[in-house]
Order: C-alpha cells, then sequence, then structure tokens
C-alpha cells in the first residue's frame, strides 16, 4: 500500500486539476484543434495510414486514439481534448515512478544521519512540480499530441531503467564463480527473461514514439545509446537486438511512407535544408534559436497565447534557479549514470526547435519534452541543497526539509495561479474558433 498511495493520490491531483474547468479553459477551439478532428474523422472506416497530409501533414498513431474518443463520446470538444487529458496525467504517473527508481537507487546508500526524510517525498514533490507547471497544464488540457509524447517516452524511458536495475542488482549479488554456477539454473533464467522483456517493451515504447509527434522521432537515440554503452560494456549484443526488433517491426509502416514521400512539416521548417540560404544566415539563424531557447526558461518565454502567456519565461524564479544549480551539479557529476541520462535528454528534447526557423522561436510545443530533465535537475538541487543545510544545522534536519519543501509548494501555487488567473484570460482571443466543434469541421476556416 505504501507503493500504491502516492499514485492513487497523484492521479487523484492529476484528474482534479487538468479537468478543473476543462470546458472553459480554453473554452473555444483553436484553428488546428478543428484540422486535427478533420485529419481523426478521415481515417475512419479505412484500412492503416501512416502518414496524413491534412493539418500541415503529421504520423496519425495519435489521430486514431482522437478518432476512438470522437466515436465514443461524439464529436464534440470534450471528446477531442480527453485523449491529451488522459496521457497528462499518465505522464505524472511515469514521472513519479521514473523519479522513484532515479532518487532511491541513486542516493539509497547515503549514510542513516542524512535526510532520508526528503529523500522519500522528492519523487511525489517533484511530480507535484511537474503537474501545476503552468507550461505543462497548459497542453494537457487541449487536443495537441505534447502529452501523449510524453508518456511515451516517459515509459521507454521507465522500462530502460528496470531492465538497467535488474542487470546491476543480480550481477552485483554474484561473484564469477557464483554466476558460472547459476548460469543454468532457474533463477539466471528468470533474471534474464524479466531483464528482456523490459528492453523489449522499452524499445516499443520508442518505437510508438517515433509514431507520434515529430519531435520524437529522435527520442530513440536515447535508450539506443544508453543500451549501446551497455553493450559495449558488457559485449553481451542480444540487449540491442532486443532493443532494436521490436523498434524497427513498429515504425516500419512510417518509414515506409517517408522513403517514399516527403514529411512535409518537416520539410517547411528544417531551415538548415533551405539552399536559398547562405552559410552565414544558416549559422546566424542557428544562434538566434539557441538563444531564444535559453532565454525561453529565464527572461522571455512563447510569444503564442495558445503555448503560453505572451512572453512569460517557462519557469518562476524559484525553479529556474534550482534549474540551474541542479544543472550545474548534473554537469560536474558526469560519471552519474542518471546525469548523464537526463542531460542528453535534455539535449534531445531541445534539437527540434533549434533546427526551426528562427521566427518559430522560442516555441514551448516543440521542446515540451524537456520538462522531465528540468524537473530532474530541480530534485538534484533539492537534494544537494537539503544535504547541504542539514549538514550545517545538524539538530534540525526535518527543519530543513521542511522549509525546501515549503518554497516548493509556493512554487507550485504561484504556477497554477499564472495558469488559471492569467493564461486562461489570453485564451479568449487565442482560440478563436467559437463554433461548436461539429459545426466547425464543416466549415472551410480561413486562418
Amino acid at each position: 500500500m505504501k507503493k500504491v498511495i502516492p499514485i492513487i493520490i497523484l492521479t487523484i491531483i492529476s484528474a482534479l486539476l487538468i479537468f478543473c474547468h476543462f470546458a472553459d479553459i480554453p473554452k473555444y477551439l483553436a484553428y488546428d484543434e478543428v484540422e486535427f478532428a478533420k485529419l481523426a474523422l478521415s481515417l475512419d472506416n479505412k484500412p492503416y495510414i501512416a502518414y496524413s497530409t491534412l493539418a500541415t501533414g503529421h504520423s496519425t498513431l495519435y489521430f486514431y486514439i482522437v478518432l476512438a474518443s470522437l466515436k465514443l463520446f461524439g464529436i464534440n470538444t470534450f471528446a477531442l481534448r480527453f485523449p491529451a487529458a488522459v496521457f497528462g496525467i499518465l505522464s505524472v504517473v511515469m514521472f513519479y515512478l521514473i523519479m522513484k527508481k532515479v532518487f532511491q537507487s541513486a542516493f539509497a546508500k547515503a549514510s542513516a544521519d542524512k535526510q532520508y526524510f526528503s529523500l522519500s517525498l522528492i519523487p511525489f514533490f517533484l511530480s507535484c512540480v511537474l503537474l501545476s507547471s503552468h507550461w505543462f497544464l497548459n497542453f494537457a488540457r487541449f487536443s495537441f499530441e505534447a502529452t501523449f509524447l510524453l508518456f511515451l517516452e516517459l515509459t521507454s524511458i521507465y522500462f530502460l531503467l528496470k531492465a538497467n536495475a535488474k542487470m546491476t542488482n543480480f550481477f552485483a549479488t554474484l561473484d564469477f564463480a557464483t554466476a558460472k554456477r547459476l548460469q543454468r539454473s532457474q533463477k539466471n533464467l528468470t533474471s534474464s527473461i524479466s531483464l528482456n522483456f523490459y528492453i523489449i517493451i522499452s524499445g516499443l515504447f520508442a518505437g510508438l514514439a517515433f509514431l507520434s509527434y515529430t519531435p520524437g522521432r529522435i527520442f530513440f537515440l536515447l535508450p539506443l545509446l544508453f543500451i549501446t554503452l551497455e553493450t559495449l560494456r558488457t559485449l553481451k549484443l542480444y540487449k540491442l537486438v532486443y532493443f532494436l526488433i521490436p523498434f524497427i517491426i513498429i515504425i516500419t509502416p512510417l518509414t515506409s511512407y517517408l522513403l517514399i514521400n516527403k514529411d512535409t512539416r518537416v520539410d517547411q521548417q528544417f531551415f538548415l535544408k533551405n539552399h536559398e540560404m547562405t552559410i552565414n544566415e544558416k549559422a546566424s539563424g542557428l544562434w538566434s534559436n539557441i538563444s531564444s531557447t535559453t532565454l525561453m526558461f529565464f527572461t522571455k518565454g512563447d510569444m503564442n497565447g495558445r503555448h503560453n502567456y505572451p512572453g512569460k519565461p517557462a519557469f518562476n524564479p524559484i525553479l529556474a534557479t534550482l534549474f540551474i544549480i541542479g544543472l550545474i551539479i548534473s554537469i560536474k557529476n558526469f560519471k552519474n549514470l542518471y546525469n548523464k541520462l537526463f542531460l542528453f535528454y535534455f539535449l534531445i528534447s531541445l534539437f527540434p526547435a533549434l533546427m526551426t526557423y528562427p521566427w518559430e522561436n522560442p516555441n514551448m510545443l516543440r521542446t515540451y519534452t524537456t520538462l522531465p530533465s528540468v524537473i530532474y535537475f530541480v530534485g538534484i538541487a533539492i537534494y544537494h541543497l537539503d544535504t547541504i543545510v542539514s549538514r550545517l544545522l545538524l539538530n534540525k534536519k526535518k527543519f530543513v526539509s521542511c522549509f525546501l519543501f515549503l518554497v516548493i509548494l509556493c512554487s507550485c501555487l504561484y504556477e497554477l495561479r499564472t495558469y488559471f488567473k492569467y493564461q486562461s484570460i489570453v485564451f479568449r482571443q487565442s482560440f478563436q474558433i467559437k463554433l461548436p466543434l461539429e459545426k466547425a469541421i464543416k466549415v472551410k476556416i480561413k486562418i
């Protein structure tokens, strides 16, 4: 029950926040949402289609789920947005499971006189930080693909970490002679089966991420690099094979299509392919993307009212400060497995935005999957600050932990206030389609 209760509580809190005033914030529809509904309905009663040129071009996996929702609840705004909300809730749960595994395995060997109080609560509080972020909430409440992609990536990472933990725990308890003796034993066989199963599931979800929102097509590099390095270390090629087989099977329909046809969206946005631009213009554009995306976290955020309260940084001063501290600590302790994992995940998540035209940035939709990495760095900062201050105030360890979490609670409330009080006002102008969905899909809308 101790393992299940936090998950139940997070699920309830997530559902309450994501579905709070769900029909009113945002009240109207965005042009893209109407196009997404048309795309989903175009898939009905047809053989499987891997890619559609509708709505500027999209792979169709998410839209089959939207279609199922529309058929279940009817053609209405709730049905259109329901999948994004559900995957938002599931993303919070998966993030909690990852943070629990990361912090308990990375810091469980800390001496007993350190801060076990905070260590047991860090994963839960970090999940609340993710959930309350106005950046996260925004895309969990209307019909874009961002939360779906986030859920798939987090699930792939979770099973990747389970495979690593299973492998580490098993072999760490055996000396060479014992390992040889148990090579054909039931214990070794069971451990090997579960390890292979976790790797297969990780590859499966990496493949599904490839089939979802366009930025997800490079996510597979993260688990692939992780498993490749492990394969080189142990010389056990089968781990890589177990990952690649389900991944390749899953992505085959889409890759077969893209080998013959262009991805219209990527072709439009990938500015480095523009032959009319000079090398200097491309270098200048790339630097502009790097600087604007960096500033997005701290000073000037996305100006698109559907993505953000125009110009507001992605993170409030509390989270931004903790993010910088945690990022510096992670870079300094780069040898740590989890630091490597989340630093690479962070860079992969930034890459799609950096490859688009400068006037498209900063873009909080294309960089949405940086959220888990950023909040991991926040958690690293909290852990180390708690450790340092606890050493200085030996008799007030729990007071220190409570104070840090009180600061985090204030940050969460500030973010919720930003979304529900201020960003919701912007939606009145940013979501222009005031017709009900069933009528809007029948009208040719001019942008």
